[in-house]
C-alpha cells in the first residue's frame, strides 16, 4: 500500500511531532500533570482515528480494519511495557520531572529499531512464506509462557546492562538533572540517567519481539504494520503518566495479552485451512482485552 511518497511524508510527520514535543512543548523538565497526560492521550488517539479513517477512505475497509486491529494489539502490548518502565524508574529513583524525557528518547529509539525489525520481517515473509508458521508457533509459545511463567521480583538495577555500564563506562554516582553526559576535568562521564535510557531501550526491543510478529498475523502490508506500531508508541509517554497510578491494579492484563498472542499465533498457523477475517480478529482481540480489564477493575474494587 505504502508508496515512497507516503513513507516519506509519514516519517517526516513523526520526526516533526517528536521535535515539537521535545523542543517546544516539553523543553523544560517538569512532572506531567494528569490534565496534560489526558490532553496528550486524547491528541494521539484523535490523530490515530483520523489516520485510520483516511486509510478506510482511500484504501478500503479491509486495510482500515487491519490498521485499527494492529493498533489495538500494539497499544495493549505497550500498556504491559508501561509496567516495566514503572519498575525501572522506581528502582533507579528517577526524578518524575525527567521521566518524560527518558520516555520520549526511548520512543525515538524504539521507532528506529522497530522500523528495522518490520523491514526484516516483511523481507523474510516475502521470500520465505513458511516464516509465517514460525511466527505463529512463536506467538503461541510466547502467549503460553506469559500465562504460566512464574512471576519473579524484578531488580533492573542488578541486570546485565547496569553491570556492564558500571564496569565499562565512567558513570557519575549521582544524577545531573536531565543530562545524560557531563564533562569533568576534561573527561566525559555518563550519568545514571543514560544507564536508565539504555535499559528502557533494550526492554522495548525485547517486547517488540512479540508484538511485531503479532501484527504480521493481521496484515502483510509493511506500511500498515509500521504505522499502527508508530501511532501506538507515540502516545505511550502520555499514557504512562495517565496510568502510572493504576498499573498495579491491572492484574489480569498479562493473562489477557497472553490469550491475544496465542490467538494470533494460532490464526497464522491455520490460515491455509481456516480463514479468520480481520473483523472477527478485531472482535476477538478487543473482547479478550475487555474481559481482562473488567475483571481487573472488579477485583481491585473488591480489595479496596
Amino acid at each position: 500500500m505504502g508508496t515512497p511518497l507516503l513513507w516519506l511524508t509519514f516519517n517526516l510527520f513523526v520526526l516533526t511531532a517528536i521535535a515539537l514535543d521535545l523542543g517546544v512543548f516539553h523543553r523544560r523538565a517538569h512532572k506531567l500533570t494528569t490534565r496534560e497526560a489526558i490532553t496528550w492521550t486524547l491528541v494521539w488517539v484523535g490523530l490515530t482515528a483520523v489516520f485510520g479513517i483516511g486509510i478506510l477512505h482511500y484504501s478500503g475497509e479491509q486495510r482500515g480494519l487491519e490498521f485499527f486491529t494492529g493498533y489495538v494489539i500494539e497499544k495493549a502490548l505497550s500498556v504491559d511495557n508501561l509496567f516495566l518502565f514503572l519498575v525501572i524508574f522506581r528502582a533507579f529513583k528517577v526524578d518524575e520531572r525527567v521521566q518524560h524525557r527518558i520516555l520520549e528518547l526511548g520512543i525515538l529509539g524504539a521507532l528506529l529499531m522497530r522500523g528495522a525489525m518490520i523491514a526484516a520481517g516483511a523481507g523474510l515473509i516475502g521470500r520465505f512464506s513458511w516464516v509465517l508458521y514460525v511466527f505463529g508457533a512463536f506467538l503461541v509459545f510466547a502467549g503460553l509462557h506469559m500465562l504460566f511463567a512464574k512471576k519473579k521480583e524484578m531488580h533492573p538495577e542488578q541486570n546485565r546492562i547496569s553491570r556492564f555500564a558500571s564496569r565499562y563506562l565512567r558513570v557519575t554516582p549521582d544524577y545531573q538533572g536531565s543530562k545524560f553526559f557531563i564533562r569533568e576535568s576534561g573527561r566525559l562521564f555518563a550519568t545514571p540517567l543514560f544507564v536508565v535510557l539504555l535499559i528502557v531501550e533494550i526492554t522495548d526491543i525485547t517486547m517488540a519481539v512479540d508484538s511485531i510478529p503479532a501484527i504480521f498475523g493481521i496484515t502483510r502490508d509493511p506500511f500498515i504494520v509500521y504505522t499502527s506500531n508508530v501511532f501506538a508508541i507515540l502516545g505511550l509517554r502520555a499514557m504512562y503518566f495517565l496510568l502510572a497510578g493504576v498499573l498495579g491494579r491491572l492484574r489480569y492484563l498479562t493473562a489477557g495479552l497472553s490469550f491475544v498472542l496465542a490467538f494470533i499465533g494460532a490464526k497464522m498457523i491455520v490460515e491455509p485451512w481456516v480463514h479468520i477475517s480481520v473483523e472477527i480478529s478485531l472482535v476477538v482481540v478487543a473482547g479478550m482485552l475487555l474481559v481482562a480489564l473488567v475483571a481487573s477493575l472488579m477485583v481491585a474494587r473488591k480489595a479496596t
